[in-house]
């Protein structure tokens, strides 16, 4: 009997025997995260690593031993007060990860009744979209980014049409005008993509706080409204932290969800050829999901947990990448497709896993049927993924094809709930971006 050999640590890993941390920051973890992830899993289904200079955590890349963590809030708590390593000062406070670790008070950093009482203002708002406005809207969207580049013949189509399409969704359901919305764009893609995070984190909580006061005022269409109208009775505080965590975990993940299916689709003809759309986003969802690494939780006592003594407070992630790894595809059976940890699990899974499909395969399909012979314009070794703890996301997704002509520009759709409120604030003086530039084509 043969043993399975030990996975050779990755090349620039500090595991090649410095016994430091695993860095998931460097663009060597981006390229090739799978053999990082399979030299954490050979030795248990925890290993420790670095998230950034100096932030250190615990990562769980074992399927069973994730579901335990993510049921079990008893033992785990998802607020970052607890956070003993930022409590005792040892977590700088101009980190790039830290938007995205500290607490808020929202639905995903409360425990408990708190949590359970933000959760179902936001769960029941967001049940209000209608499937049939949020196809339209997608469809619009999508119209609309197609027609700025298809005379081209080209396209970056992460940065061109992925990256904007949530942004441009999430703007509309949420009611937002132009000077507000062009401000969120710009902060959650900062915040995000780690540049000036501080600064990118501060606007967008001014824009939504802006945001929040003129739906007080005069209440829309809009998912800001229902929420706001919710029997929940959220504070002008609480309403603010919500929607930065919606719109945040709205845009990002579908971003990198989108680029990640067309990536698939245009490097596998198996997908393309057979019109298999919805299965290639299972399999994104299972093998590139757009959280890679994330769910941060904190041991409420001193324990020990999948072999691993874990002391409270300390910061433990679930990495959905690692999880899904063969052997846990395997172990679900046949049938289980969607068995994935992509969208979590227990009482903090995604609350909006369906609108996320969705949207996803709204924009994918749209996409394909408006430029039917797209394909990747640069050999597929030749992409990037952005290097970052949290996200599976590429850097850009070249594409050409036959060149259209700028036919939608003349054709725009109905004007969408974002125009139909009552009294949007007016645009600012200042030139407007692109969410500005969306709606004037709108009343074109």
């Amino acid at each position: 009997m043969t043993s399975e050999p030990t996975p050779v640590p990755p090349p620039g890993c500090p595991a090649h025997g410095s016994g430091q941390r695993i860095p998931m920051y460097t663009a060597e973890f981006a390229a090739d995260p799978h053999s990082y992830y399979a030299y954490m899993r050979h030795h248990g289904p925890t290993a420790p690593v670095e998230l950034a200079p100096g932030v250190e955590a615990t990562l769980v890349t074992d399927y069973a031993a994730s579901l335990d963590l993510l049921q079990n809030p008893g033992d785990f708590r998802k607020d970052a007060r607890q956070w003993r390593d930022l409590n005792e000062g040892r977590i700088s406070p101009d980190s790039p990860v830290l938007p995205l670790l500290v607490h808020r008070p929202n639905c995903m950093f409360t425990d408990g009744a708190e949590h359970l009482r933000l959760r179902q203002a936001v769960t029941e708002s967001f049940a209000r979209v209608s499937s049939h406005r949020l196809s339209q809207n997608v469809d619009q969207v999508a119209r609309y980014l197609i027609a700025q580049f298809s005379a081209r013949g080209s396209a970056d189509l992460l940065n061109d049409y992925a990256k904007q399409l949530p942004l441009f969704v999430f703007n509309e359901l949420f009611g937002c005008p132009p000077q507000v919305g062009d401000r969120v764009m710009f902060g959650i893609s900062g915040m995000f993509d780690g540049i000036n995070a501080e600064k990118a984190n501060e606007v967008l909580f001014q824009a939504v706080s802006e945001l929040v006061a003129l739906k007080r005022a005069q209440p829309g269409d809009d998912v800001t409204s229902w929420l706001m109208q919710h029997p929940a009775q959220l504070n002008d505080q609480e309403m603010a932290h919500q929607l930065v965590l919606l719109l945040g975990a709205g845009a990002e993940p579908l971003r990198n969800l989108i680029a990640n299916t067309l990536h698939l689709l245009l490097t596998n003809d198996r997908y393309a050829q057979n019109g298999l759309v919805e299965e290639a986003l299972d399999d994104t969802l299972w093998s590139n999901p757009p959280m890679s690494n994330y769910a941060p939780h904190y041991p409420a006592r001193d324990m020990e947990f999948a072999g691993q003594k874990l002391s409270a407070g300390d910061l433990v992630l679930v990495s959905f990448q690692a999880a899904n790894g063969a052997s846990a595809r395997s172990a679900t059976g046949q049938g289980s497709n969607r068995a994935h940890l992509a969208w979590s699990a227990g009482p903090h899974a995604c609350p909006s896993k369906e609108p996320a499909r969705l949207i996803t395969l709204a924009a994918v399909e749209h996409l394909f049927n408006e430029l039917p012979d797209v394909e990747l314009a640069v050999p597929e070794e030749s992409l990037t993924w952005r290097p970052g703890p949290f996200n599976r996301a590429l850097a850009q997704l070249p594409a050409r094809f036959t060149p259209d002509t700028p036919r939608h520009a003349a054709q725009p759709q109905p004007v969408q709930a974002a125009q139909r409120s009552e009294s949007p604030a007016p645009p600012t003086k200042e030139r407007g971006g692109m969410w500005s530039s969306f709606l004037t084509w709108l009343r074109t």
